[in-house]
Order: C-alpha cells, then sequence, then structure tokens
C-alpha cells in the first residue's frame, strides 16, 4: 500500500490503490479480504489517499483524494480516511463510467430477479439492504446499480455497505458476528461506518441478474407496513430523477430505462420494523417464483 499499491478487483473493475494512511490499509484489508488483486498491472482507476504536503501533516491532520494525480475532493480530516475511499470509489464510477447506466440506489438480488431501491439518503435504503442481503438476498451494490445497455442486465458491485448514525447499531444487532469498519465520527453524513459484504455476494461477483422489481423504501417510525403498486410512467421518472449518466446516454439511456421497468413490478414501501419488511420481500420472490 505503501509503496506500489494493490491492484483491487471490485467486479468489472479494478482499482490501484496506494496510500501510507493506516487507517486506509486496515479498512481495506478488513473489509476487502474476500476480493481477488487483479493479476495485471491494468487499472480502470488510479487513486491514492495522503496527508496534505504542509502544516496540515501535523496539525490538525488532514487526507487528501487523488485520482490520475489530481485531487477533486477539498481535504478531509485523517480520521475519515477510509469513508472517503469509499466515497471516492463511488465517484471514481458514477462520474467515468458510461458503458452502463448507472442508478443511485441498491440493488439486491435473489432467484435471478434483482430488486432495485431508489432513495434518497435517510430514507432507510442502506439499512433495509444490510439486513435482506444477511437474510437470503445477495449484493449486487448498496450505492450504484449499473444496468448493462446492451443485455438490460445489472451487473453486480458489491463493496462494502455504508450505514450512518442509528443505522449502524440496528444493523450491529439484526446481524450479530457482523464485520465492521470503526465507527468514524462528525462527517458531514453523521456518524459513518461500513459493513463487511457476504462472501457469497463476492464469490458471485460476476453472476449478473435480470430487473424484477423496483421499490422505493422508506422508513416510517412506528407505521404499519406499506407495499403500494406504482404506475409504471411515475416509476421511469422518479428513478430517471436519481440517474448519474442517464442525459448523457441520451435515447440509449432511456431505452435501458425503460427496458428495466417494462420488465420490473414497481412499488412504494413504507416499513419500521426489519423483520416485517424481510418477510414482506420474502413474499415478492415467493410470488414471482409461482408466477
Amino acid at each position: 500500500m505503501e509503496g506500489p499499491g494493490v491492484y483491487l478487483r471490485t467486479g468489472a473493475f479494478v482499482t490501484h490503490v496506494r496510500s501510507a494512511i493506516r487507517q486506509v490499509a486496515e479498512g481495506i484489508g478488513m473489509l476487502y479480504a474476500d476480493y481477488p488483486l487483479a493479476d495485471e498491472d491494468f487499472a480502470d482507476f488510479h487513486v491514492s489517499l495522503e496527508r496534505p504536503a504542509n502544516l496540515r501533516r501535523w496539525y490538525k491532520p488532514q487526507v487528501l483524494f487523488r485520482f490520475d494525480g489530481k485531487t477533486p475532493f477539498k481535504p478531509l480530516p485523517l480520521e475519515q480516511a477510509f469513508p472517503m475511499f469509499e466515497w471516492g470509489l463511488n465517484w471514481c464510477v458514477s462520474a467515468h463510467v458510461y458503458r452502463y447506466l448507472i442508478i443511485h440506489a441498491a440493488v439486491i438480488e435473489r432467484g435471478g430477479r434483482a430488486a432495485v431501491l431508489p432513495a434518497p439518503p435517510g430514507s432507510g435504503k442502506s439499512t433495509l439492504c444490510a439486513a435482506l442481503v444477511n437474510r437470503g438476498w445477495r449484493l449486487l451494490s448498496d450505492e450504484l446499480t449499473l444496468i448493462g445497455i446492451d443485455d438490460g442486465k445489472i451487473l453486480p458491485l458489491p463493496r462494502p455497505v455504508s450505514l450512518k448514525n442509528a443505522s449502524i447499531d440496528i444493523i450491529k444487532s439484526y446481524v450479530p458476528g457482523s464485520v465492521f469498519s470503526p465507527v468514524v465520527m462528525d462527517t458531514t453524513k453523521g456518524s459513518v461506518a461500513h459493513m463487511k459484504p457476504t462472501a457469497d455476494s463476492v464469490r458471485r461477483v460476476n453472476e449478473k441478474a435480470r430487473p424484477g422489481w423496483v421499490i422505493f423504501p422508506q422508513y416510517r417510525p412506528d407505521a404499519s407496513l406499506e407495499m403500494v403498486e406504482l404506475p409504471r410512467s411515475r416509476a421511469l421518472l422518479r428513478v430517471a430523477e436519481n440517474a448519474f449518466n442517464f442525459n448523457a446516454l441520451g435515447a440509449r439511456g432511456f431505452e435501458t430505462l425503460a427496458g428495466v421497468i417494462d420488465t420490473s413490478l414497481c412499488f412504494e414501501f413504507a416499513y419500521s420494523r426489519l423483520d416485517d419488511a424481510v418477510a414482506a420481500f420474502a413474499s415478492l420472490e415467493s410470488e414471482a417464483r409461482a408466477a
């Protein structure tokens, strides 16, 4: 990590990462232990996390994220180095990849069908995703849904699941034995920790999935479970609002998204208890198998 770096393969992408910062090396060693290193020295992204070469190396230390030698973001406090690595990798994919339609959404799979979960911050999307992937669903991604323009299938990108604030302790309690990075306080997102993906999700990283559901989740304290079917036209517009490169792809982006919506059942989903939510998703999958 301190010298030539490592070539980390996460699904279809290889990232060359270098860093002499302890938190970055420990986070990668803990959460990416099941991932392969690339055999070749080619990388889609070349990144490094470094301390600034100024007084900030000693006074209120900071970390810089470099991409191809450039610094696309402002520095953050040094203790946020590993979250910055994760956020930076999300940016690398969402800002530079155009062979897939990229939706800001979690995505999980069961029985060959994928459930896409677009939702804004604070909706409980990642909490729900973390619970489901530890109750029989496979993690395809916590943040980025990648849809093939040529085949309409969803490409796995199973990296650590980002959890914030109260969700951290909720999932630690719900999934005993789960592996988490240390909690980092006072980020722009609040308290942040990352959960290691299941080994099965990483092992099956080359297995694409076909779209089956588009579900807009919303956590509502003390509310009853609610699953309401959504017209496909409304679902398409809402998903398009969450796409990073929809406009850049033009007609191909529209056709790809329309194909996903046409082959999916679309719902608005409100929940307060994870057990109820898990049961509702299991029912969806059972109904799809019986159909």
